[in-house]
């Protein structure tokens, strides 16, 4: 059984090809513009690399959302419904789900069986999000790919109080003005999204192990400052911006 999921998000599309339950390809790209053709090249990469073409995929499920524009899927699912079943799929262990997306944030809880028991998620505001970290990056003059490795050796990690980016981003200015060092401001910033991310989480029944998913995973500052409020155990599977697409791909596989 050969499945494919497409998961349309606001800065990024990925798409995951599971073959009886197995990856076997996966690729990721920025969204841009166009959602039709993103949707299209990223389901193209990823059936290159696997060496299939479209009429040997079995079933394809689409979320996100721009799930809608992908008009190829045999059916349209949730992101939430799709990130609990990948978590479920990666670390069936799996109990409470943090995503940490482009625009939005959101925490779903799991059953045993990777249904949603219930989920909370942050999307009125940019702030503890992807987004939030694009916009810090530039008022830094630091490219995103580095914000992880320079929080690591903050001295003394700044205080962000404001709650909005807008506000936010004027406050990091304002400490750069006064000097303060990158790394302690990074580190800041860090901590900022982990107290909104923790303090949205918290509406559930924060239950453990917990798996951070999105592709602000791979900041490894803003995890360690997640493990301050959430303890260790945290998972970060190495396909955690790939979570939903593989969701995606392994619901089609339960419902071929």
């Amino acid at each position: 059984m050969l499945t494919a999921g497409i998961d349309i998000g606001s800065t990024t599309v990925k798409c995951a090809i599971l073959k009886d339950n197995e990856i076997v390809a996966t690729a990721i790209d920025f969204t841009g513009y166009n959602v039709k053709k993103a949707w299209q090249n990223i389901l193209s990469k990823a059936l290159d690399k696997a060496k299939l073409s479209t009429n040997q995929i079995d079933n394809i499920i689409s979320t996100g959302y721009g799930r809608d524009s992908v008009d190829i899927a045999n059916k349209k699912i949730t992101e939430i419904t799709c990130h609990a079943a990948g978590a479920h799929f990666l670390e069936p262990g799996v109990r409470t789900v943090i995503d940490i997306g482009g625009q939005d944030s959101k925490a779903i809880s799991l059953a045993e069986d990777g249904r949603v028991i219930d989920f909370v998620m942050n999307d009125k505001c940019a702030a503890g999000t992807g987004r939030f970290l694009e916009v810090m990056a530039r008022a830094m003059e630091v490219d995103l790919d580095k914000f992880g490795e320079l929080s690591m050796v903050a001295r003394e990690p700044v205080k962000i109080s404001s709650l909005c980016t807008v506000f936010a981003e004027s406050e990091v200015i304002s400490m750069i003005s006064q000097g303060k060092s990158r790394e302690d401001i990074i580190a800041g910033i860090h901590r900022s999204i982990a107290t909104r991310v923790y303090s949205m989480a918290s509406r559930l029944d924060i239950r453990s192990p917990i798996m951070l998913t999105g592709g602000v995973a791979k900041n490894i500052g803003v995890v360690n400052a997640l493990k301050e409020k959430l303890g260790d155990n945290l998972i970060i599977n190495p396909y955690a911006q790939l979570n939903g697409a593989i969701g995606a791909a392994y619901l089609a596989q339960r419902q071929s």
